[in-house]
C-alpha cells in the first residue's frame, strides 16, 4: 500500500498519524508511507525520528484576531491544494489520511481533486475546522468520541474507532509498571502530573502548590511531574526555592519518555485534556484530574474533559479556578487519596475505560484497506 499521512502542528495530531503508519507497516511491511507537514510543526522532530520521509506544504492557520497575517494565510489556503497535487501525482498514493491540523486541508483536498481515496481522523469531541471543511470531500471520517458526529453532517461517512495509540500501551499492569520503575511497595500512592511536551505555566504553578501543601507532607505518596521544555528552567527554580528538591518522594522532570510505564503505575493523573491524553487515560483506566488549556481552538480541551466529567469518570478544573493557591486541586487530591477515596478512584477508572475502543489501530487499518480495495 502507498500512503500519504498528513497532520501536524502538535503531538496530538502527529502521534496518531505515526500510530496509524506503524500499524499499516505491521500488517503490510512492504508499504511505502510518507508524511506531509509544515516546516514549523513538531512533526519535524517526531516523524524523521521514526524513520519516515517528511515533505512540506506551506500553509498557515487563520488567526482568531484581526491580523494582516490572515491575508497570507487565506492566500495559502486557496493555493496550497494545487501545490499538494504535484506531490500526489509524483508519489501516486493508494490513500491519503489526515489526522488534523491546518496542513491536512491542502493535502486531503488535493487527494479529492485527484480522485484518490481519503480519510480523516478526528480526535477531539468537537470536530476541528479542517475536518468540517473537508467532510464533503473525503470517503471516511474516523472518530474518537461518538458525540463528535453531532458536529458533522455526513453520518454515512462516520466510523468510531477511538484514538490510535503506540502498540502495547495498555498491556502492562499497575504492579508490573511499579516493579519496572523500581517503585515496588515503597509508596502507597503515585501521583503523575504534566502539562504537555512544551509545558504549561498554570499547570506547573498549581502542581508546585500541590507539592508544597500536600506531597511534601505525605511521604507515603510518590509524585512524578514533568514541566515541559519551555517551563523547565523557571519551574525548576521555583521547585528549589520551595525546598522541594529535598523531598525524596518527588521526581521533578523536564519530559516523560516512558509515559506508558508511569501512567500505568499512577493512581491519579493530573494533566491537560488533549484528545491523545484522554485516550491514553481511557485505555489505561486511570483516574484523571483535568486542567484544560483555554488557549486552543473552540475550547476543545474543556469539551473533551466535560464529556468524561459528565460520565462521572474525571474531575475538571479550569485554570481560572486555580488562582488562589490551587486549593480546589489540593482538596480533590486529598479526597481521592484518602481511604474513603479509594473506591471512588476504582469506579472512575472503570467508567473511563468505556471511552476506550479496543484495538483501535487494527480497526483503522482494516477500514483503510477496504477503502483502497473498493477503488480497484
Amino acid at each position: 500500500m502507498r500512503v500519504i499521512m498528513t497532520g501536524g502542528g502538535t503531538g496530538g495530531h502527529v502521534n496518531p498519524a505515526l500510530a496509524i503508519a506503524d500499524t499499516i507497516k505491521k500488517y503490510e511491511p512492504d508499504s511505502e508511507i510518507i508524511f506531509v507537514g509544515t516546516k514549523r510543526g513538531i512533526e519535524n522532530k517526531l516523524v524523521p525520528a521514526r524513520g519516515y520521509e517528511l515533505h512540506h506544504v506551506d500553509v498557515r492557520g487563520i488567526r482568531r484576531s484581526l491580523s494582516p497575517a490572515n491575508i497570507r494565510a487565506a492566500y495559502l489556503a486557496a493555493t496550497s491544494p494545487y501545490k499538494a497535487k504535484k506531490l500526489i501525482k509524483e508519489f501516486r498514493p493508494d490513500v491519503v489520511i489526515g489526522t488534523g491540523g491546518y496542513v491536512s486541508w491542502p493535502v486531503v483536498k488535493a487527494a479529492s481533486m485527484c480522485g484518490v481515496p481519503s480519510a480523516l481522523h478526528e480526535s477531539n469531541a468537537i470536530a476541528g475546522v479542517a475536518v468540517k471543511m473537508l467532510q464533503d470531500k473525503v470517503d471516511r471520517i474516523y472518530l474518537n468520541f461518538e458525540a463528535t458526529g453531532n458536529t458533522l453532517h455526513c453520518p454515512e461517512k462516520l466510523l468510531r474507532v477511538g484514538n490510535p495509540l503506540p502498540e502495547g500501551f495498555s498491556s502492562i499492569s499497575r504492579e508490573e509498571a511499579r516493579e519496572k520503575l523500581g517503585i515496588g511497595d515503597s509508596y502507597k500512592n503515585v501521583i503523575l502530573s504534566y502539562g504537555g511536551s512544551m509545558g504549561a505555566e498554570k499547570v506547573n504553578d498549581a502542581v508546585l502548590a500541590l507539592m508544597r501543601e500536600y506531597t511534601s507532607k505525605h511521604p507515603e505518596t510518590l509524585h512524578i511531574h514533568a514541566t515541559g521544555s519551555i517551563e523547565w528552567e523557571i519551574a525548576g527554580g521555583q521547585f528549589r526555592e520551595m525546598g522541594l528538591d529535598k523531598c525524596p518522594n518527588i521526581e521533578f522532570l523536564e519530559y516523560i519518555y516512558d509515559m506508558q510505564l508511569k501512567m500505568a503505575a499512577a493512581d491519579i493523573v493530573i494533566c491537560r485534556a488533549g484528545a491523545l491524553t484522554v485516550s491514553e487515560l481511557a485505555t489505561a483506566g486511570k483516574c484523571p484530574i483535568f486542567i484544560p488549556s483555554p488557549n486552543v481552538t473552540e475550547n476543545h480541551q474543556y469539551k473533551n474533559a466535560k464529556v468524561l466529567a459528565d460520565a462521572g469518570c474525571a474531575l475538571v478544573f479550569e485554570e481560572k479556578e486555580l488562582t488562589d493557591g490551587a486549593s480546589k486541586l489540593i482538596s480533590a487530591v486529598e479526597e481521592l487519596l484518602s481511604p474513603e477515596g479509594e473506591e471512588r478512584r476504582r469506579v472512575m477508572g472503570e467508567k473511563i475505560r468505556s471511552f476506550a475502543v479496543e484495538d483501535s489501530n487494527r480497526l483503522i487499518y482494516e477500514d483503510v484497506r477496504a477503502l483502497v480495495d473498493s477503488r480497484k
